[in-house]
């Protein structure tokens, strides 16, 4: 048996339209590597340091400078003052100098030993100050003529100060305290689970109502149109009227949805929807599915219009019911969008932050971890730990989409 040879030049072909494709691909991975690789590694990298909010900074020398005394008239005594502060508490910086020229008809009286006077070029060398660090350094000065008629006050040339800081964020130093912190106790396992809760059937919630919401409108009438945009309604409306809608619809004591339970016996006094367990997970749940399901109604409403018709109509003619017909037909139609629905839902709620947070501010049982990268980021300026959840959610998005993804692969064949 023969094999043939391929022609010569096919390799280096091959070779040149491989560096073509990476050259016209370069700009995109670069853009990509930018906005979402380089970020996503400075949140690792984070996580595992020891930062504070104030010490996102680096430290520096901070300098005010003044004259302190009488400066009307010759042979008045007063004193130039440098006021000198670490801008950190814990960081310490090296090499700290202080170099100032003075202004003419200044004579200068006895100097810290720290200081050296060269014609009018005052220089200071301090060395290492420590985290804290607050000093008043006062160079005493005689008034002359020259100074009266120059006009030129020591704070009008500014000081040049000088000093080398290691900043926690570039530093070696690296810790696990933020993990330990966040795994400690019961705290992050209840999160995990407000959140899940919350992920999953704000997820299956949202892909019903918009297979529920497609099945109604996928029929022709008249003022079709008009309906399937009030369905969108709640997707695009700006999240923070609505959000402010719901929480005065619920309001115990003005709300209108209270009053009509009441009337109707529903319930004997008035349920604070927001403010107490379960109901604000229950609250913040429903408002997930009902906010976002118009996305998952366009999604499905699309696949179900190109499912071919010709078999609705032999099953109708086989006597099957709509339930059957549904079941039998346009359910395994629709596995593969609502199977890509429902991945990209669970993820996107997984890292919904802006619902909770102006519905409950993560109060009465619904701080998921999204809301606790905040606390810990913000509310207690803790940005390591906050980074650290971060990670966390990181993780298990990664974890789900990979399980996910291989399950998805095996039962549909993608």
């Amino acid at each position: 048996m023969t094999h043939a040879v391929p022609p010569k030049g096919i390799g280096h072909l091959a070779k040149r339209e491989a560096r073509l494709a990476w050259g016209l691909l370069l700009p995109t991975i670069t853009a990509v590597s930018l906005v979402v690789v380089l970020p996503l590694l400075a949140i690792f990298w984070i996580s595992f340091k020891p930062v504070q909010l104030s010490d996102l900074r680096a430290p520096e020398v901070v300098l005010r400078e003044d004259i302190r005394g009488d400066t009307d008239a010759v042979g008045d005594e007063a004193n130039i003052r440098y006021r000198i502060r670490n801008s950190t508490q814990d960081q310490p910086i090296r090499d700290v100098t202080l170099t100032d020229t003075l202004p003419l008809g200044l004579v200068v009286g006895a100097l810290d030993p720290r200081c050296t006077l060269e014609d009018r070029t005052l220089y200071c060398d301090f060395g290492e100050i420590e985290g804290g660090f607050r000093e008043r350094l006062m160079i005493p000065v005689t008034i002359e003529q020259a100074y009266l008629d120059n006009g030129l006050r020591p704070q009008d040339s500014a000081a040049i100060v000088t000093g080398r800081g290691s900043s926690v964020l570039t530093n070696t130093t690296f810790t696990l305290e933020n993990f330990a912190r966040i795994f400690d106790g019961n705290e992050f396992w209840q999160v995990l689970w407000v959140t899940l809760f919350y992920t999953f059937f704000g997820t299956i919630g949202a892909l019903v109502l918009g297979l529920f919401s497609a099945l109604l409108l996928n029929k022709s009438f008249r003022g079709q149109g008009i309906l399937r945009g009030l369905y969108l309604f709640p997707y695009v409306a700006p999240i923070i009227a609505v959000a402010f809608t719901w929480v005065i619809l619920f309001d115990p004591f003005s709300g209108s949805a209270n009053a009509l339970l009441v009337q109707m016996g529903v319930t004997s006094e008035a349920i604070n929807f927001f403010g107490v367990r379960p109901w604000a997970l229950i609250m913040v749940t429903v408002f997930a599915m009902w906010g976002y399901f118009p996305l998952c109604f366009l999604f499905i409403l699309a696949r179900m219009q190109s499912i071919d018709h010709d078999m609705y109509e032999a099953a109708d003619m086989d006597g099957a019911s709509p339930f059957q017909q549904f079941w039998s037909l346009s359910l395994p139609q629709l596995l593969g969008i609502l199977s890509v629905l429902f991945l990209l839902r669970f993820i996107w709620t997984f890292n919904k932050f802006d619902d909770i947070f102006l519905l409950t501010g993560g109060n009465a049982g619904t701080r998921t971890l999204t809301v606790n990268v905040y606390e810990q980021a913000f509310a207690i300026s803790n940005i390591g730990a906050g980074a650290a959840v971060a990670v966390v959610i990181f993780g298990c998005l990664l974890t789900f989409s990979i399980f996910f993804l291989k399950y998805i692969s095996r039962e549909e064949g993608l």
